[in-house]
């Protein structure tokens, strides 16, 4: 038999195996009528994407969970792609061409699309190569992109329904106009950030009066735009000013004040100008009361000639231009400082302009009822629960949804306007002439449709809607769904209404939120923080596994993950202890060329109750998985490897091992192999790579544990009454190690030990197991009696009610062990001091965050155990 490296190498392993689950189409889906599907579509990333930790977390649970349901003989659809990422990956070949001075108008679309195109070609498979290299199982033969042909056919089929069933149309709409991307951006692509700002309060003169009514505005530049005051009906400062005209400063334009009860009389002065065509609140007054809409700005945010002398300004030149005007004519009352929420372009930073603009737009209260009501009677499942709640609130406040965009690479609107009659065709085929007049003239819409809006499609889309394909009849409606909070609206919600309109049916069962990563501070990464973690440069320093573990071990349900190189390398050495757990076992079973198999009656109690806790743990990590606990599944396993299987059983499985008796050799051998082979199985989840280079070397091992059955639990063979025992047995063990440490007694110097207790059983226990005891904890002299008297000038330890004494003399020399208790006491109460003093102050409490005032309070908790127990030993030694 092959012998296992002395040290892990993941670099000669990872590579070697990914390829040969690909050469064996391990990940391709088969459909089989006898079994049940489980499908997942990935959430596709960006074509113009590289792995950052949120795709290697958020790729590492799906990954999890459908190795997990492949071994379990479901039929495994993890379904992969990218996403043309409409905006994003325009700006980015704009940028390539702004190197050599070239902007894209100079090359005019059919280039500039071309060049697109050229560049997906090069660098759009960076982020699925990277995704391989995490060990992602997709189905790698069904990869899609969402601009290949079919899909951009079913884009089509998607938007001719929608218009011809009244869902979509054409209009002019307050939108967010990104001066920078040139386009249209809908509302939740706008980030609001808090910024301090200014009130301007400004005089309206009174038509033929001499008096005057000011309003407030934290936009002075676009009251060039204004086409009325307008002030709330109750308030009585104003009640007679109702119906009256003010004249406008500067653009000397005549006006109305107006009444309505969208005017908050708390804000400013409790009189607002009304700019329609460059505010929402505005445009929804102007409405009501039958306002003319003036634009007075440029798609690149400057000022067009409707703003008079101020015509080419850019709106912030503007600005202090119209201020400074007023300020000649005594009109500007005061100016405060005011914070406010001001909109940005959620790709360039800019500062979004509210500008009125003929736009396509889908309606979305029809298609957010069914939508709501899938949730509602929990056909769709949110994981954690609190995001239930967060998708009804923006559900219920659901706004049509602006699907324009003023960019030339994207899913261009199949729409066409004749030039000879106006008439307009909306068709899934480009039509060759006018259906009405018969003109060949015909210029296609030349907006895109928002990125989200193809989305929106991918459950059933990939699966080769619209043609009713073997695969999206077999493997649709999908799993799960996994995805990060920040795209609930973008693209969650818009699947789910998507989903149901077209296909009749839910898109995914269950939708599981992955939480934020941050550092190992709570601060959110960024490359302005130097704080980033780049997943590729960790899989090349620690190997994949270690990465795959470390996120799946921090991914706590509903709670931030804090990752650190640190907590990384501490997986990678969980790495190296499973290889030396495989090293010990293959080396110990090397005879062995076949599975092997015991008789219950030669098994002893450390063999009960390892596969007792084998099977208890294939149970616990089941629920868990179920639950999507990831984080728990992860540590049930590792503590299981680490602080049962290889500090525990394997020490008590040498003695047999290297006997000479080849019964019981052979009992251990078998059942070493049961467990490792079981627990390989849950681990392979979550490390593919170091699992399957250890488990093709056991015995009787074939193909790959890729396609392994995943282990089930066997109840017969749990035994709680061997797992009390052995819990017994090893507190004891624990109790003698630590009277060793505490009192710097060398591991390997043979002590005599005294268990005492007034309980029978539990010395039943002992004596029927003594041996465990000498061996685990180096003891030379063992007593086991009832009610001993403590020996002078002894340790002392009590575990479940049992007196462990170990005896002092010509162990450890009492004058030396009494100054260095005295010393290191000191130490202790000095630190304790200052911790307590940090957690009495109110503003250190109140102010620093969560996590690290609880790891004070752990430090706190921690110095008092070591306190009390270096009285104790004074006290011994004293």
């Amino acid at each position: 038999m092959p012998e296992l490296p002395k040290v892990y190498d993941p670099k000669k392993v990872e590579n070697k195996w990914y390829k040969y689950w690909l050469d064996k189409k391990y990940f391709h889906a088969v459909i089989d009528e006898k079994s049940k599907p489980f499908t997942v579509v990935i959430p596709p990333p960006n074509v113009t994407g590289t792995l950052h930790v949120g795709h290697a977390l958020n790729n590492t649970l799906q990954d999890i969970v459908v190795r997990k349901k492949r071994m379990e003989g479901f039929v495994t659809l993890w379904l992969p792609g990218t996403d043309h990422a409409g905006i994003a990956t325009q700006n980015v070949v704009e940028k390539e061409l702004a190197k050599v001075g070239v902007s894209r108008h100079d090359i005019g679309r059919k280039d500039f699309t071309d060049k697109v195109w050229q560049w997906r070609e090069k660098y759009g498979n960076i982020i699925i190569d990277q995704l391989k290299s995490l060990g992602a199982s997709c189905d790698w033969d069904r990869e899609r992109f969402t601009m290949d042909e079919a899909y951009s056919k079913a884009v089509r089929e998607v938007f001719v329904h929608l218009y011809r069933n009244d869902l979509i149309y054409r209009g002019y709409y307050i939108i967010n106009w990104c001066s920078r991307c040139h386009t249209a951006l809908s509302d939740i692509e706008v980030e609001h950030l808090e910024l301090k700002g200014n009130l301007w309060y400004i005089k309206y003169p009174i038509k033929d009066e001499s008096s005057h009514i000011t309003v407030a505005t934290t936009r002075p530049e676009t009251m060039l735009g204004d086409t009325a005051v307008a002030v709330n009906p109750n308030d009585k400062r104003y009640k007679k000013l109702i119906g009256k005209s003010v004249i406008l400063p500067l653009m000397d334009r005549e006006i109305p004040i107006i009444a309505d009860k969208a005017v908050d009389p708390s804000f400013g002065t409790g009189a607002v100008k009304v700019t329609p065509a460059h505010d929402p609140n505005d445009f929804d007054i102007g409405k009501r009361h039958g306002l003319e809409e003036i634009n007075i700005f440029n798609d690149d945010a400057k000022v067009n000639e409707n703003g008079g002398k101020y015509d080419g300004q850019d709106r912030y030149q503007a600005r202090e231009a119209v201020v400074a005007d007023l300020e000649k004519l005594s009109l500007l009352e005061k100016t405060t400082e005011h914070l406010h929420a001001v909109g940005h372009c959620y790709r360039c930073d800019t500062v979004i302009e509210p500008r009125l603009s003929l736009q396509w737009f889908v309606k979305m209260q029809p298609l957010a009822g069914p939508a709501m009501v899938a949730v509602e009677k929990r056909k769709i499942e949110f994981v954690p629960k609190k995001w239930t709640k967060i998708y009804f609130d923006w559900m219920e406040n659901i706004k049509d949804w602006c699907i324009s965009r003023q960019i030339w690479w994207g899913h261009q609107i199949p729409v066409w306007y004749c030039q000879n009659c106006e008439e307009m065709i909306v068709d899934t085929i480009t039509p060759s002439k006018c259906p009405t007049c018969k003109s060949s003239e015909l210029i296609q819409e030349e907006d895109v449709l928002d990125t989200w809006f193809s989305s929106a499609l991918w459950p059933f889309a990939t699966l080769g809607w619209p043609e009713k394909t073997v695969d999206l009849r077999y493997f649709y409606p999908t799993s799960l769904l996994s995805t990060s909070f920040d795209i609930l609206y973008f693209w969650v919600a818009r699947m789910i209404m998507m989903g149901i309109h077209f296909m009749d049916n839910i898109p995914f069962d269950k939708v599981y939120i992955h939480a934020l990563i941050r550092d190992a501070h709570g601060k959110k990464m960024s490359k302005s923080r130097g704080n980033v973690i780049d997943p590729m440069t960790i899989i090349d320093k620690f190997g994949t596994d270690a990465l795959r573990f470390t996120l799946a071990s921090l991914a706590v349900p509903g709670r931030d993950v804090f990752l650190s190189q640190e907590r990384i390398e501490g997986y990678r050495n969980f790495a190296n202890k499973i290889w030396n757990v495989g090293r010990f076992i293959l080396s110990n079973v090397a005879d062995i060329k076949e599975k092997m198999s015991y008789k219950k009656a030669d098994l002893e109690l450390a063999d009960i109750w390892i596969l007792s806790r084998c099977n208890d743990l294939i149970k616990e990590v089941d629920k868990y998985s179920n639950n999507y606990d990831f984080s728990k599944a992860a540590k049930s396993i590792y503590n299981f490897i680490w602080s049962e299987l290889a500090d525990w059983y394997l020490e008590l499985s040498k003695q047999r091992l290297y006997e000479k008796d080849k019964k019981a050799k052979k009992t251990v051998q078998a059942v070493l192999l049961e467990v490792f082979d079981r627990t390989l199985k849950m681990l392979h989840p979550y490390m593919p790579f170091i699992t399957e280079e250890i488990w093709q070397m056991l015995p009787g091992t074939s193909e790959s544990i890729v396609v392994a059955d995943y282990p089930k639990c066997d109840d017969k063979k749990i035994n709680k009454e061997s797992e009390k025992e052995m819990q017994l047995i090893m507190d004891v063990v624990v109790a003698v190690r630590s009277i060793r440490s505490e009192l710097k007694i060398a591991p390997a110097r043979r002590i005599k030990v005294i268990l005492s207790s007034g309980y029978s059983n539990y010395l039943n226990i002992l004596r029927r197991h003594k041996d465990y005891l000498i061996s685990l904890a180096k003891i030379d002299e063992l007593l086991i009696e009832k009610n001993a008297k403590r020996p002078d000038y002894s340790a002392i330890a009590v575990e479940h009610g049992i007196d462990v004494f170990i005896p002092l003399e010509g162990l450890v020399d009492a004058v030396e062990e009494l100054k260095r208790i005295k010393k290191e006491l000191v130490s202790v109460e000095l630190e304790l001091e200052g911790i307590r003093k940090k957690l009495k102050n109110k503003e250190f409490v109140s102010k620093a965050p969560q996590h690290i005032v609880s790891k004070e309070k752990d430090k706190e908790g921690s110095l008092l155990a070591k306190l009390e127990k270096l009285e104790e030993q004074q006290r011994i030694f004293g």
